[in-house]
This record gives structure tokens, sequence and C-alpha cells, in this order.
């Protein structure tokens, strides 16, 4: 009688953040220390401390597993080993910069595909990721901070995670501690704050993060009710929602159901209304942006797309219900 044992898949857990020097790895070394504490077998494969010390100090305690080295063009890269993960096979092991494109030569083009094979083996991961990487939102963070990512990850890979955290700051205080040394070395804290570190830009970078995990937060809960088969409406924050086509007259409407909904403190909602004929003026990720590019707007806005052929009322009313809307304001015949 032949035995098939399966293998439970292990968990993944992200801490993401809206730029560098946040405390991603800070906080991803915390945790394992907890979890240490509690009797879990923890190791680290990846750790990037980028020379601050308070990081690097908080390896202390952990078991670290080598990396392999890679040689390219003369030169040796260090990368995560995933065979020596796996031979170890802890119970949990961190794993930094999810993103990381691996040096050519190397098994998988990306880390988050080494660490598919991590997790496949059952292991939890923890890794950690800024929210520029994402592939969906790559283009709109070059717009705000004008620099090309070249390391991307695809979005679905973070919203399969198991858990999602972000670790907040306010730009002002990222700006305090990069001016007083703990994130870059002092020769390029200056630049940083001209250039990447603006407030303007860390405003932008924190709201997108902010709203990108509200929308995890919201698929979650459509997730639980849909198991669960809960039809009700669930008040929790009253939403404005306003239909526009992407014509000239979006961007007014725009503004108006923010006033509204600043007045309530309820999210907006923007329903980007696609034409047959084809779009002209205000694009759906303008629409999605108002407070990155102010006065237009002073609320940050969820977008829809529903294309206009074969849009119905009744189909309408079952989407508002399903995302929970309890009024609908509908700026212009569709």
């Amino acid at each position: 009688m032949i035995e098939h044992v399966t293998t439970k898949r292990g968990q993944l857990r992200i801490y993401l953040g809206a730029a560098p020097g946040v405390g991603k790895t800070y906080a991803m070394l915390g945790e394992a220390h907890r979890r240490l504490e509690r009797g879990t077998d923890v190791v680290a494969a990846v750790v990037e401390t980028h020379g601050r010390n308070k990081t690097a100090k908080l390896l202390e305690g952990i078991e670290m597993i080598p990396p392999r080295y890679v040689e390219y063009r003369g030169a040796r890269f260090p990368e995560l080993d995933v065979e020596a993960v796996l031979r170890r096979h802890p119970q949990v092991v961190l794993v930094d910069e999810l993103a990381h494109t691996n040096t050519p030569g190397s098994k998988n083009p990306k880390r988050w595909q080494d660490v598919q094979e991590i997790l496949d083996a059952g292991i939890t991961v923890i890794s950690t990721v800024n929210i520029q990487h994402l592939e969906g939102l790559n283009d709109v963070v070059e717009q705000i901070t004008g620099i090309e990512q070249k390391e991307k990850i695809p979005d679905e890979i973070v919203r399969a995670a198991d858990q999602v955290e972000l670790v907040d700051i306010t730009p002002e205080a990222l700006r305090r501690r990069l001016a007083h040394g703990n994130v870059y070395a002092a020769e390029r804290v200056d630049a940083a704050l001209s250039n990447y570190f603006r407030t303007g830009n860390l405003t932008a970078l924190r709201e997108i993060a902010l709203l990108w995990l509200a929308d995890q937060v919201d698929a979650a809960l459509e997730k639980y009710r849909a198991d669960k088969k809960i039809t009700a409406t669930w008040e929790a924050r009253e939403r404005v929602v306003v239909a526009v086509t992407g014509g000239p007259e979006s961007e007014t409407l725009v503004r108006r159901a923010s006033r509204i909904a600043s007045k309530s403190s309820a999210e907006l909602m923007v329903v980007h209304v696609i034409r047959g004929d084809g779009l002209a003026g205000v694009s759906a990720p303008q629409l999605g942006r108002p407070r990155l590019d102010k006065p237009r707007c002073d609320q940050p806005a969820l977008v829809l797309r529903r294309h206009a052929a074969g849009l119905r009322p009744r189909d309408e009313r079952h989407a508002a219900r399903r995302r929970h809307i309890a009024a609908i304001a509908m700026g212009t015949p569709v």
C-alpha cells in the first residue's frame, strides 16, 4: 500500500511600505523574535539591513542561512539559497525584498518565484515589499516620483498573501529619520530629501498604499459575505458615488462629489462609464488620484469601470449592494 502525503502549503506574510526606510525589515525582524519567544523555529535567509545599525542589531539571536553566490560578468552576487532553506526546513523563514530581481544564471528570474517554491514545501515566509514595486501601480508611481522602478512584482502575488500589514509612517517622520542618517548614508541624505523623499512624493505614495490596502480589505469582506451568504447592506462607512464618462465635465463632477463625501466623512467612488465611441478628456487613473493633484479634489476615490453598451440600472443596483453603498449620486445621464 502506497501512502500519499500531502504537504500543507506555507503561509505568506508581507510587510508593505509606501517608501524605503519606513521600517519594513525592522518590523519583520521584530516578528521573528516574537515567534522565537513562542518556540517557533525561525531562520533568516535574506535580510537587507542597508547599513542601519538598529536593524542589524535585531539579527542577533536569529539563525542565518548563508546566501548562494552566483557568478555574473566576473563578479559574485549573493542570492537566496532555496535548496539550503528546503534542506533546513524551518517552520518560518525571513526573505526580505520580495520584488528583487535575481542575478542572471539563477534558477528563477525573480525572488518571489523562489518564495513560491519555499511555500510549496510547507514553509511559512515573512517578506517585505514597497508599494512602488507593484506592477499595477508602477506607472502611477513613476508619474509621481519621476523615477522608473526596474524591479516589479505582479499584484496578484501580493494579493494572494495570507496577511499583508502596512508599515505606516508620516512623511514628516520619515524625512526626519532620513535627515538623522537612519535610512541612507550621510552623503546621500540631501539628494534624497530634495528628490524622491520630497514631502509631496511621500504623501502621495502613502495615500496610494493606504488605498491599495483598503481595496484588499474590501475584497476580503466581500469574500466573507459571499462565503456566509450575507446579502444585507452593511453601512460601516457611507459611500458617495458619481458616474462620469471621462468627458470635459468629469473633473467638475468629481470635485462636487468629493465635497459631498467630505462633509459626511464618506468614501468617494467614481463609476467610469466607457462609451462605445472611445474616451476623451480625463482618464480613469486621473479620476482615481484626485488628491494627488490638488485642488482638483479633496477625497481619494475608488474607480470602477463600466461599459455603456448594455448598462442596466438593475446591474448597477446589484453592484451597489455588493459594495455596501448606502447612497448613489448620478452626476450626469449616461
